[in-house]
Order: C-alpha cells, then sequence, then structure tokens
C-alpha cells in the first residue's frame, strides 16, 4: 500500500482519518515495510468496517493483518448494541474460534531427539489431519447438543483431561450463552465425526523448542525455560463453524436492508446486535466456540497419550488457550466511560492486562499469554498482555504471521515435497497427509512473523516473552 494515503501517528500506527460514510477513523499498527506489503484490499476492507452502524472508536488492523472476507483477517472492531451496533458474520469468520493453545513437556530438546522420528511418526498416526479428516468420537445428537453447550467442561467431564486445564482456557472452557437450537441440522451433522481432529490449511500441532526469553520475569510465571520443548494446537470448530458462519452471512445480507443497514460490501453482511437475527448469530457463534474449545482438549488427550506412550511418566500441562475468531461482550473504557462492546477480532487475539478479572488467578498479576504462531517452519512467540495494551484496539494483538500470497500462488511456486526434504535438513520434521497441503502453506507464503511481533510489541498491544522454533509439525 502507498504510505502517503495515511497520516502516520507514529513508526507502527498509521491512520486514516473518516471520509465518506466512515463513522470512525481506521487505524493500522505495523511499521512502514509491513504496511507496503499489505494489499490495497486491507485498505478498503478497513475503511468499510469503519462504516457499519454503531462502530466504536475506531477500526483496527493488526500487523499481520491481510485481505479477508468483508473484514480483512487481523481486523478488529467494536460495536455498542445500545447504540445500534451491529454482529457481523464476517468479521469472526468462518473457521469461529480457531486458536491456538500450548502446552509444557517438561523435557528439553535433547531429550527429544533420539525419539523425534518416532514421536513424530506416533503423533502423526494418532492425530487426524488434513481436508474432512475425521476422528474416533462420534456424537449422536443429544451428546452433540451437550459438546455445544459444555465446550472443554464436557470433554473434561468425559476423560479428555482434567478441571486444571479449565482454569488455562478462555472463559474456562466453556463460552456461556452458546444455544445449540441455533445451529443448522446440517452444521451439527458436518461436526459429527470431527472432534479430535486437527482440519486443513494452516492448521498444526507442533513441537517447539524455547530458544530466547526476552522477558524472565513473564516467562518464569508461564513456566517457560530455554531448551526446553512446549506443544502447540492450532485448530478451530471445522465444518460446524465454517456452516454456521455461510448460513448467518446469508441470512445477513437478506435481512440488512429491512433493518436500514445499505453495506458496502456483500461481505460485510451484518445484523442488529439487538435483532432476532443479530442475538440468534451469537447462540449459534458461541456454541462454535464451545466446540473448537472441545476440539482442542481432545486434541490435548490424543497428544498426552502419545507423549505418555513414547515417554513415560510424561505429563502435558496447559499454558494457555486462546483464540483468535470470535465476538465477546466485553467492558472496556472509551472516553473515560466503561462501556459494553462486542469485540470482534477476526484473525487478532486478545491480549488482557494484569488485573483483569477474567485471568486465571495466578496470572492475574502478570497478564494474559497471547499466543502467535508462526508459519510451517518458522518461529512462533509468547507475549503478554499489558495495562497500557488494554486500551490499543480493544485488548487485542495479532495472532500469527498472516499471509503474503494465495494457497494458488504458492502452489505455483513451491513443491510439497521438496519442502518437507528441505525442512528436514534444518531439523524441523513434517508429517501432512497432503503434500499440496504442505506447498500451500510454504514458510516464504507467509509474512516474516518475527516483524510482525516486533511492530506489536513496539505498538504496545503486548509484550515479547518468548520465541519457540518448530521440531516437528504436524500438518493439516
Amino acid at each position: 500500500m502507498d504510505l502517503a494515503r495515511f497520516e502516520q501517528v507514529s513508526e507502527v500506527e498509521w491512520r486514516i482519518a473518516p471520509f465518506g460514510k466512515m463513522r470512525v477513523p481506521a487505524v493500522i499498527f505495523a511499521d512502514a515495510a509491513l504496511v507496503r506489503e499489505m494489499d490495497d484490499k486491507v485498505y478498503e476492507q478497513l475503511t468499510n468496517v469503519a462504516t457499519l452502524p454503531g462502530i466504536v472508536q475506531a477500526a483496527y488492523a493488526m500487523p499481520d493483518a491481510h485481505w479477508g472476507y468483508g473484514f480483512p483477517i487481523g481486523g478488529v472492531a467494536a460495536f455498542d448494541a445500545d447504540d445500534g451496533g451491529v454482529v457481523s458474520a464476517g468479521g469472526v469468520g468462518f473457521d469461529i474460534s480457531c486458536g491456538v493453545r500450548t502446552l509444557h513437556t517438561g523435557l528439553a530438546a535433547d531429550d527429544i531427539a533420539p525419539l523425534k522420528q518416532r514421536l513424530a511418526d506416533r503423533l502423526f498416526a494418532r492425530i487426524p489431519a488434513g481436508v474432512g479428516s475425521t476422528g474416533e468420537l462420534r456424537l449422536d445428537a443429544p451428546e452433540m447438543d451437550a459438546m455445544l453447550r459444555g465446550g472443554a467442561r464436557w470433554a473434561v467431564d468425559r476423560g479428555y483431561g482434567s478441571a486444571a486445564d479449565l482454569e488455562r482456557i478462555e472463559e474456562h472452557g466453556c463460552m456461556a450463552g452458546a444455544e445449540p437450537d441455533k445451529v443448522s441440522e446440517h452444521a451439527k451433522r458436518r461436526q459429527r465425526d470431527e472432534i479430535g481432529t486437527l482440519g486443513s490449511g494452516n492448521h498444526y500441532l507442533e513441537l517447539q523448542e524455547v530458544v530466547e526469553i526476552y522477558d524472565p520475569q513473564a516467562a518464569d510465571r508461564f513456566r517457560l525455560r530455554q531448551g526446553e520443548v512446549v506443544v502447540s494446537i492450532h485448530c478451530g470448530s471445522r465444518g460446524l463453524g465454517h456452516q454456521i458462519g455461510t448460513e448467518f452471512l446469508k441470512q445477513m445480507v437478506i435481512a440488512a436492508p429491512g433493518h436500514g443497514i445499505a453495506l458496502p460490501d456483500r461481505e460485510l453482511a451484518c445484523a442488529p446486535i439487538k435483532s432476532a437475527l443479530g442475538q440468534a448469530y451469537l447462540g449459534a457463534m458461541r456454541a462454535a466456540i464451545n466446540c473448537a474449545l472441545a476440539n482442542r482438549q481432545v486434541v490435548t488427550h490424543l497428544a498426552r497419550e502419545v507423549f505418555a506412550d513414547v515417554f513415560p511418566g510424561t505429563h502435558l500441562t496447559l499454558i494457555y488457550d486462546v483464540s483468535h475468531n470470535t465476538c465477546k461482550l466485553e467492558p472496556h473504557t472509551v472516553d473515560g466511560r466503561t462501556r459494553r462492546l462486542y469485540v470482534h477480532r477476526k484473525g487478532a487475539t486478545r491480549a488482557f492486562g494484569p488485573g483483569h478479572p477474567a485471568l486465571p488467578g495466578d496470572l492475574r498479576d502478570i497478564g494474559q499469554p497471547v499466543l502467535i504462531g508462526g508459519s510451517m517452519g518458522t518461529a512462533s512467540y509468547i507475549l503478554v498482555g499489558t495495562e497500557a495494551g488494554m486500551a490499543r484496539a480493544f485488548a487485542s494483538a495479532c495472532h500469527g504471521a498472516g499471509r503474503a500470497m494465495s494457497r494458488h500462488q504458492a502452489t505455483r511456486q513451491w513443491r510439497g515435497r521438496a519442502l518437507v526434504d528441505e525442512l528436514a535438513s534444518q531439523g524441523v520434521l513434517i508429517r501432512s497427509p497432503s503434500l499440496r497441503g504442505v506447498a500451500e502453506e510454504a514458510p516464504g507464503a507467509y509474512k516474516d512473523v518475527s516483524a510482525v511481533v516486533e511492530a506489536a510489541d513496539h505498538a504496545g498491544l503486548a509484550r515479547k516473552v518468548a520465541k519457540l522454533k518448530p521440531l516437528v509439525c504436524i500438518k493439516g
């Protein structure tokens, strides 16, 4: 993008003053190089978001922002229901509650090395991955509804983990307000045997070595030590979330004129929060959040079984689990007044600072772990939410590297087999059911995650704690 289109506020903040039908400014947090790399669609989509009814303060984009459906991926916007605010299915995305959870193994990289090949093979055999992947769980109608209401708590109640896990999961493992009856039977059928699976695209289970510590105090509280290995799981609500997004987007497009909403883009379909359609979407979306939390909980259980078999006596303990495709009702201070806002984060991670009541008691004084996934073969990061960051973009940070090119472009430039061999030569073992999928997710198809994280840190969105290097990647 052309930097001349922006007012530069700082090295990492760029502002677009309201014009046309924009109700609020648009703001991008990124350094100049990252902004230049962003496609013009980010500018167009972000300024479109700023036209929506009831939007508060500004429409924001994170350093990893790129073109998405309606909202840019990496987009953040908050709406006030009492001021005609809307909820947008495009502002949440199709993979509802896609997120990352990271776990301690208690093992050093040197402990893993002799059995790395075996561990990679066993994890790949045990955890279903890829397009249409299915698991061993098959939910009948009552169990489906119980899962959609209960989330990770449902999974723990059925033996997939322990109550201690729930303390380290966003919403304590269960999103309140879920309404399974607002989820279509078609969406439920799609999910019937997909709990405990990674899915395809950029989803993964990765073994990562902690290679650098930036904030010793926060790292100590998160029990992160240089040279130790963690497991990160990145997946979401699978077919159920996608179906909910598809169905409600269609309904919102049709209903918009009746609510007096003139959409600048059909993909920005939305409904007033207080409308029957808006409330139905929120109920279904919250059920999908629970689906994603249950999914990551069951995948965790499967990974624990593999580790206990390969390394007897090992138990993976949860550092944190946080989503990056959601709409949540949260209190935020705007112009000196606390308001309850519906915060859309699409490809953006919640980053609550110290003292926030939603955080686990033993982390409340340090802040929320902010888990940033890298692309296959590159670094990932753990950050921490800060007090200053609470006032920046409604306590939000980036979620990953962000794509720099389409999947189609990536397959024209890379071959899966060659990538697997190249990464193996660098000490990263890749296991995937699809070599085409590996090519689509080539590290070169993404932005520089280190530059993205540096910009987020510099902008005050969250503070760097640790850098992680991949050792094994089970790729969907």
